[in-house]
């Protein structure tokens, strides 16, 4: 140490041999370095697999999500259309789920989600958001059994929009296709015109959409026409129904002083028009 310190040189000697043996440490020490080299590398690529198992994990229940929010959204925005229809209605509803549909190719019914304990009783209209679906037929405490106006056995009084022209429309067995019977050749009805139901018979509340005349078609000789109709409703597609409670009339005078233009009142078809 003496001698370093009086001996600037012998640093400058130091320093040449550490720069000289550097090359000998590297190589010392190269076996150690590539030894943990090579684990890393091993290691990062476990860390990468098990990092890319928990991404594609994480995007699954992603996508899961995604899928629900979209039925979720379709789901609000049906139940935001039954609601908008029933608007322009007097009567209280509850919305109901379809949970069954009749294998019988010949029956066309369907059990939703609704029954006694909710109130509903047989008779009732169902709605979706396009208009009349049928009617409950049979109820049970947590379900009930509808009959659609697609049924061969299902008749409904309805009245054309445009002029309250008053006719029966029958189902004929086929999901998108309805027959308006009894119609005179001289009726004035055509393509395209708006059927709701009058009210008559008292089954079916007045005003709900039910079916747009789609063809008409006249035999010589024959006293009738014969006029096919499509189903507002989506028979066979909707989900969310609408169950109609009529509201409560013990007065049957007030709806004929609807029906009678001379007291004020106005057909089924002038009262949607203005709603319109």
């Amino acid at each position: 140490m003496v001698a370093d310190a009086r001996f600037d040189k012998l640093a400058v000697v130091r320093s040449s041999l550490a720069t000289g043996l550097t090359p000998v440490y590297w190589l010392g020490n190269a076996p150690t370095q590539f030894s943990d080299w090579v684990s890393s590398l091993f290691v990062n690529k476990d860390d990468l697999k098990r990092d890319n198992d928990e991404l594609q994990a994480r995007l699954l229940i992603l996508e899961r999500r995604a899928l629900k929010y979209a039925a979720l959204a379709s789901e609000n925005n049906e139940l935001r259309r039954l609601m908008n229809s029933s608007e322009v209605l007097d009567d209280r509803v509850i919305v109901s789920e379809v949970v069954s549909v009749s294998p019988d190719p010949f029956a066309h019914e369907l059990v939703i989600n609704k029954g006694r304990s909710d109130g509903v009783h047989e008779g009732q209209a169902i709605l979706d958001a396009g208009g009349l679906m049928g009617q409950v037929i049979q109820v049970s405490q947590i379900t009930a059994r509808v009959l659609l106006v697609s049924d061969s056995s299902h008749a409904v009084p309805v009245e054309v929009v445009r002029n309250g022209l008053r006719a029966i429309l029958l189902g004929t067995g086929k999901a998108n296709s309805l027959e308006l019977v009894h119609v005179p050749d001289t009726a004035n009805i055509r393509e395209g015109d708006l059927l709701v139901s009058s009210g008559l018979g008292g089954r079916f509340p007045r005003g709900y959409p039910v079916a747009k005349v789609s063809r008409i078609s006249k035999e010589p000789g024959e006293p009738f026409i014969t006029i096919e109709a499509t189903p507002t409703a989506k028979l066979n597609q909707s989900r969310m129904l609408l169950v109609v409670f009529q509201a409560l009339v013990s007065d049957n005078k007030r709806l004929e002083d609807e029906l009678d233009p001379e007291k004020g009142g106005t057909s089924a078809g002038d009262r949607l028009q203005k709603e319109r």
